[in-house]
């Protein structure tokens, strides 16, 4: 159920947007990215995920174990960057509304969006190489639903303090590169709204900037902490509740907010 609300509710934003002049618009621009993110990115798991219940084939093969944390690793570090520029575009649209046009035009969006894409993609290549290195002895049972970087660790018969500096080291560039962008944004809009007279004006650019803090603060607070902790920390059963809450359930409620 959560899955087919999950695809319902991205496929139909963004058939709304794209049919829709009146929003062909920075904004939704950056909107129908998200959805086109949250539905890949919630499809690396669900249906592998759904044959393992149906049918009771809970194995997946070396090959595609190491793709499933390629792509969910890109998709994830790219919704990060993405919801990162949808901050800047409500600074620009809240504090510069009539250069709005003019700073934003349709180049630079794309151009935003898949600088997003190339951090996603760089992130994980590097992530992904640095554990196909790691030699994997005996035990073949993930302790996770899917190809996470903490259980595969788990399973490696060598040192993994190299890859767990590098995993800390990346998610930590990313996360405080993307919260500080957002922080800053958020301090000019707060600062600017408060000198909008109309109470009207006042309520809209709340309520847009809401839904969008809604969104950062429900990703960002579980891949935190997922993945800016010591290993020592790691307790795969309470990992497993909280991968489940931002692989699956925050896809679906994107659409929503």
């Amino acid at each position: 159920m959560i899955y087919l609300i999950t695809l319902m509710g991205n496929l139909g934003l963004m058939a709304v947007i794209k049919t829709s002049p009146r929003l062909h618009t920075p904004m939704y621009f950056f909107l129908c990215n998200l959805s086109v993110v949250d539905l890949c990115y919630s499809s690396v798991f669900a249906p592998k995920l759904l044959l393992a219940f149906l049918v009771e084939n809970k194995t997946i093969s070396y090959p595609a174990c190491f793709l499933q944390h390629f792509f969910f690793l890109m998709f994830v570090t790219t919704e990060v960057l993405l919801l990162a520029v949808m901050a800047y575009d409500c600074y620009v649209a809240i504090c510069n509304p009539l250069l709005y046009t003019v700073s934003m035009p349709h180049g630079v969006c794309v151009q935003l969006v898949a600088a997003s894409y190339m951090g996603g993609i760089l992130n994980s290549l590097i992530q992904t190489c640095c554990l196909l290195l790691l030699p994997f002895c005996s035990s073949n049972v993930i302790n996770h639903f899917f190809c996470d970087v903490p259980p595969l660790l788990a399973l490696s018969c060598a040192s993994t303090y190299i890859n767990e500096m590098i995993l800390f080291s990346l998610a930590g560039v990313i996360e405080l590169s993307t919260i500080s962008a957002i922080l800053v944004s958020y301090v000019f809009i707060f600062f600017a709204i408060l000198r909008v007279r109309n109470a009207e004006g006042r309520k809209k650019a709340f309520s847009t900037c809401m839904s969008h803090l809604i969104v950062v603060t429900l990703l960002y607070g579980t891949t935190i902490f997922m993945y800016l902790r010591p290993s020592s920390s790691y307790s795969l059963n309470t990992d497993k509740v909280v991968s489940v809450f931002y692989t699956v359930v925050i896809p679906m409620l994107n659409p929503l907010i």
